[in-house]
């Protein structure tokens, strides 16, 4: 059997299920709205290079939420830092800035429910509620802010 790949048995015929290898990215993006599109692509093509079972689009959409508010929110002196891992259980998006304090109520839910009619405000609500879990810690120039979204199942194949 290759390496990544687990062996099961349906109605005795064997079944390979690819787990993808653990593997993680991290680069650097400008303190500018530009560094949104750019953070989009490297979890899209991570996860579609891999073929990693987690949802793309969910982890695209979080990604850029977790970005935009590292650049709106913080200094624009240093850059933000992405780092993407991805693992057979799923995957953790983090972002890294230079600003110590935590971000909002991330973990918590708002007192009070957006304002439908503004244009920001609901990034962390997206965050909390479409993620498995989320967070942030201090880290040793500033914070980083994370998101973890499980595996999707891959739809079984049926017997031929």
């Amino acid at each position: 059997m290759k390496a990544g790949q687990d062996r099961l048995l349906q109605n005795g015929l064997a079944v390979h299920d690819r787990i993808p290898a653990p593997a993680s990215w991290r680069i650097a993006l400008p303190h500018s709205a530009a560094a949104v599109p750019v953070a989009r692509a490297l979890v899209r093509t991570a996860l579609a290079e891999l073929e990693h079972p987690a949802d793309g689009d969910t982890a695209e959409l979080l990604t850029a939420e977790l970005v935009a508010n590292a650049v709106e929110h913080t200094s624009g002196g240093s850059p933000i830092e992405l780092v993407v891992e991805l693992l057979p259980s799923g995957c953790q998006v983090e972002v890294h800035d230079p600003d110590p304090s935590p971000p909002g109520d991330l973990t918590r839910p708002d007192k009070e429910p957006p304002n439908p009619w503004q244009e920001h405000g609901r990034g962390l609500l997206l965050i909390r509620a479409l993620s498995s879990s989320c967070g942030h810690r201090p880290t040793g120039s500033g914070k980083a802010v994370w998101f973890r979204l499980p595996a999707v199942p891959a739809p079984r194949r049926s017997p031929e």
